[in-house]
């Protein structure tokens, strides 16, 4: 039988908290969302003054980094230099912004971020998942 790591809802807290923090810290607002390695969302938070859609699309990209195990901006290039069938894949968050949460090689959930460009949601993310390593 073989074990894994999973998120506990201290890890997802503690995730959100630090991406408040980096979003705080650049003057952003957006839209954190985590999951497990299912893409089964285990908490969301956006931010005062950050757009409604964005609860939606940080939850995607969620999910889509953690099914797919990797971030959600290689979906994207692939689209963008010519894979366009790859559109019709059953996911919805094929923009940059989602990112795996990856323990010892295996992914244990995903953290999405929407509500600025997307390599500041990517940026956020990363700066989330920071969080686990200390």
């Amino acid at each position: 039988m073989l074990t894994k790591a999973i998120l506990s809802q201290t890890d997802a807290i503690r995730v959100l908290d630090a991406a408040q923090q980096e979003a705080d810290r650049q003057g952003w607002n957006v839209t954190v969302a985590i999951t497990d390695d299912g893409g089964h969302l285990l908490a969301l938070r956006r931010l005062d003054g950050t757009a409604p859609f964005t609860a939606e699309a940080a939850t995607h990209k969620a999910r889509t980094a953690a099914v797919g195990r990797r971030e959600t901006e290689f979906f994207e290039d692939m689209i963008n230099h010519g894979r366009t069938a790859f559109v019709t894949v059953p996911l919805k968050g094929l923009l940059s912004g989602g990112v795996p949460i990856v323990v010892e090689g295996d992914v244990v959930g995903a953290v999405g971020v929407s509500g600025v460009k997307p390599d500041q949601d990517a940026l956020i993310a990363k700066a989330a998942i920071r969080a686990l390593e200390s």
